[in-house]
């Protein structure tokens, strides 16, 4: 039985690698990439994410091999533009899950967490008096400014975040490299959060879809990395711009060792307390060694049940 503990952590992996047009199949104990010009070897135990794009198969053999090695599947449109499936995550542990549950079920915890995260993405100490409004308010000012800056720094013009998902074409350019920038990081954020064993779907801030804690963790580095990066692309020229804002994207997030980042930030967030089954894991390799095993039942504590005698009649 595969030691799920002997795999390269997230930290230490890849970031993403994305194909079209190929044909995906088990090549020992990675998969391959066939394409009319060649063969490729994907790394699959130390890739996060792989990106399907249009013009696709992949092998049951491959999926399998995927899974087995924890790298997350998202079939996407052309150039990663659009998100259309997952696959899974390789964690089987839901300390982190029913940790996010409860805050997030919690309004006065999920508010902690919504702060915990704007005060974050200022890298300041902001005011304890100031509400979730002004907090907002604040942060909004924080993106336009850096828009501006951006567009004053590379010499590209900005009119506002404009952008149509049913044409795509009808975007400027530096609009396009955004959306393509921040779809990247999202896929990235999503990877992380599934590997960790998060749900993409309990966001905090955001709310009411499935990818809402994707979304409120990607806004926590959009700032830092695909603003400035889609108005670099832009500055050089306007040709192929989506696969240029992933390769630097890529770049970037390699430099900057992102994947080492997303969970420990994560977890920072969300105040992640011990995992009661960490010595259990060191002994016996835990959860995650047997997917399948079954767990401990839960039981509620006596303390916090009330009780009844039995009526004797």
């Amino acid at each position: 039985m595969q030691d799920l503990h002997e795999l390269p952590k997230l930290r230490d992996s890849l970031s993403y690698y994305y194909v079209e047009h190929a044909i995906l199949d088990k090549n020992q104990q990675a998969i391959e990439s066939i394409q009319k010009d060649g063969r490729t070897l994907i790394p699959t135990a130390n890739l996060s994410v792989l990106l399907l794009g249009p013009g696709t198969s992949i092998t049951h053999a491959a999926v399998k091999t995927l899974a087995e090695n924890g790298c997350s599947v998202l079939w996407t449109g052309e150039d990663a533009t659009r998100f259309y499936a997952q696959g899974t995550g390789e964690t089987r542990k839901g300390h982190r899950l029913l940790h996010q549950a409860a805050l997030v079920s919690d309004p006065h915890k999920r508010l902690q967490v919504v702060l915990r995260m704007y005060r974050f993405r200022f890298q300041v100490d902001l005011p304890e008096d100031l509400t979730l409004p002004q907090i907002r308010g604040k942060e909004g000012v924080r993106v336009r400014d850096a828009y501006a800056q951006a567009s004053k720094k590379y010499g590209v013009p900005w009119h506002g975040r404009n952008y149509d998902r049913g044409n795509w074409r009808s975007a400027d350019p530096v609009n396009r490299a955004l959306s393509a920038g921040n779809a990247l990081l999202n896929g990235l954020c999503h990877a992380a959060i599934v590997a960790g064993g998060y749900s993409a779907g309990l966001g905090f801030i955001h709310t009411g879809k499935q990818l809402s804690f994707v979304y409120d963790v990607a806004d926590l580095f959009k700032v830092e990395f695909t603003i400035p990066t889609a108005f670099a692309i832009v500055a050089e020229s306007h040709q192929k711009i989506e696969s240029r804002v992933r390769a630097a994207c890529r770049q970037q997030f390699k430099q900057t060792k992102l994947l080492q980042l997303i969970l420990p930030i994560i977890d920072a967030m969300l105040d992640l307390p011990p995992d009661p089954t960490a010595t259990e894991d060191e002994i016996t390799g835990g959860i995650d060694s047997d997917p399948a095993r079954p767990t401990a039942l839960w039981s509620a504590l006596e303390d916090d049940v009330d009780t009844e005698e039995e009526d004797p009649e």
